[in-house]
């Protein structure tokens, strides 16, 4: 029976420190992307990881730590389940207006200028994306901003990972939601922003590429000021594309959490500021600290 006993005791202790090796090491201030959520009865924590939707593939490396906390956790959320074929096989659907065309926001100087701008620089006809949302097209912008040829996005590479260790893939919308979203801004305003990108190409670059090396460094008090820029960001916006989305996402939180402890991976400007995702979590009792993310 003592050994009986002495086996038991064997086996917490052993537990115990098996535990206490998964509590991953605190960062010493808030330059990380990676946050761990506890408190308010949570029986194990949960994290969360800002993203980049665009990056080099040789920039995206992820770190031991967060690698740990992926492992552990039961689930993973992204923005939308981009497991879901009508997530992304469907997106093309919702990508273009609903009965509008590029020719009835421009004048004809204008889509002359963003034509030509297509045409030599992206090797594109401009003509097979006439009914295309202007944000959208912003999109195709970015591959001539970056320094590299072979693209990858945070969220793919995780979703890679996450499908060999046998997540449960989901997401707080779907297309349909965030293509709401996109009509929610009106096309007159995106096709002004993606004329006025067009005019700027070169000051853009260095604005994405500032942005790319600040996400790099996890500097991300800077991140917020870049992000924020009205110069280059659709500030005016941000409640639609940030802050808005931010408490939808707080009030599904608010039933998944107590339930399972998960792994969240989310565009990194959804994290930090007064309405991100960190200060609402604290704001609903959470308690919410950095991880230490830097590569060995």
């Amino acid at each position: 029976m003592k050994l009986f006993y002495l086996i038991v005791t064997v086996l917490i202790i052993q537990s115990c420190a098996a535990q206490k090796q998964l509590r991953l090491p605190v960062n010493k201030d808030n330059n990380t992307l990676l946050w761990e959520i506890t408190g308010k009865n949570l029986k194990q924590p949960s994290y969360m990881f800002g993203t980049f939707h665009i990056l080099c593939k040789d920039d995206i490396q992820f770190s031991a730590n967060l690698q740990t906390a992926l492992k552990v956790s039961q689930k993973v959320y992204f923005e939308m389940d981009l497991d879901d074929p009508k997530n992304t096989l469907g997106g093309m659907f919702f990508m273009n207006m609903n009965d509008k065309t590029l020719n009835d926001l421009y004048t004809v100087e204008e889509i002359q200028k963003v034509s030509t701008y297509f045409r030599d620089s992206l090797k594109m006809n401009l003509s097979y994306f006439n009914k295309m949302k202007p944000m959208m097209l912003s999109a195709l912008l970015y591959p001539k901003m970056m320094p590299c040829k072979t693209l990858s996005g945070v969220e793919i590479e995780l979703m890679s990972i996450a499908k060999k260790e046998q997540k449960e893939i989901l997401g707080f919308e779907t297309i349909e939601f965030q293509s709401s979203v996109f009509d929610s801004i009106p096309y007159t305003v995106q096709a002004k922003e993606l004329l006025k990108t067009i005019d700027s190409i070169n000051n853009y670059k260095v604005y994405f590429n500032k942005m790319v090396s600040t996400y790099k460094e996890q500097q991300t008090d800077s991140l917020v000021s870049i992000v924020e820029d009205k110069s280059f960001s659709e500030g005016e916006n941000n409640d639609a594309l940030l802050k808005n989305r931010n408490l939808n996402w707080i009030s599904q939180l608010k039933n998944i959490l107590p339930k399972n402890n998960i792994f969240i991976a989310v565009g990194a400007a959804h994290l930090f500021g007064k309405d991100g995702l960190i200060n609402l979590l604290r704001r609903e009792g959470y308690t919410v600290k950095g991880i230490e993310n830097k590569l060995k």
